[in-house]
This record gives structure tokens, C-alpha cells and sequence, in this order.
């Protein structure tokens, strides 16, 4: 397991940059963590580690989001759903068969779509700017 504390929103961004180097692609990665937990913050990190430069939001209201580069990004939020038949009726899928990082906040809403072999990474939100951060399941160099 890798162990991480941030301190800033810049920090929890690094970090993000810092996992992306780490990642297998295609890859599954799930995201857990309260509310403004940083959850985005850290997928706009993982995002320009991956290259890709288009701004990133999260996808509440729409579910996903993808953004093209080589690998692909596919951010998902899971807050809205219920279970995994919901997740599995956006084409869950065909989405796995993609080159590509699938990034999944609110995870725990879905987790019985997982298979056992995503990286998982809990974000604890210790105050207004300190993050702790848990990683499992990514090689580590």
C-alpha cells in the first residue's frame, strides 16, 4: 500500500500526476472519499500525467466524461447511482474493453461491478487543504 498526505489542492493535483506514471492501461480506478474530499482535484492531476490537456469536471450530472489521448480518460461519478445494474445499463461494458483509465468516484455505490483487480484509493479529508491518501492495487516503481 502507498501512503500519501497533501496539502493543498496543487498538492493533491502533484499526487495525481505522480499516480498517473504508475498506471497499467487499461485500468480500473476506484475512488473513495466524503465530499469535497478532493476526488476531482485528483483526477485533474491524473489527467495531465496522462497528457491531457482539456479542463477537468466532474461528471455529476452527466456520469462521465471522457477525454481523448493516448490512453483515453473515462472519469465516471457514481453519486446518482444506486448499484451496479444502473452502471451496467450505461454500457459498463463496452467501456472496459477500451484502452483506457477509467477513473470512478463514488465508488462504493458500485462496487459489486468490480472484479477484484481496479486500484483502489481512499481519500481521507483531514481539514480545510490536508488529504491522506491510501493507494492499493498500483505497481509501485
Amino acid at each position: 500500500m502507498l501512503k500519501q498526505m497533501t496539502h493543498s489542492e496543487a498538492e493533491t493535483e502533484a499526487f495525481g500526476r505522480t499516480i498517473a506514471k504508475m498506471l497499467p492501461v487499461p485500468s480500473v480506478v476506484c475512488l473513495y472519499g466524503e465530499l469535497g474530499a478532493g476526488k476531482t482535484a485528483f483526477v485533474r492531476g491524473l489527467a495531465a500525467g496522462m497528457g491531457i490537456t482539456a479542463p477537468v469536471s466532474s461528471p455529476t450530472f452527466t456520469i462521465v466524461n471522457e477525454y481523448s489521448g493516448d490512453p483515453e480518460l473515462i472519469h465516471f461519478d457514481m453519486y446518482r447511482l444506486h448499484d451496479a445494474d444502473e452502471l451496467f445499463d450505461i454500457g459498463w461494458e463496452d467501456y472496459l474493453r477500451r484502452y483506457a483509465v477509467l477513473v470512478i468516484e463514488w465508488s462504493e455505490n458500485v462496487e459489486d461491478a468490480f472484479d477484484g483487480s481496479e486500484i483502489s484509493i481512499h481519500i481521507e479529508k483531514l481539514s480545510d487543504t490536508d488529504r491522506s491518501f491510501s493507494v492499493e492495487g498500483v505497481p509501485v516503481c
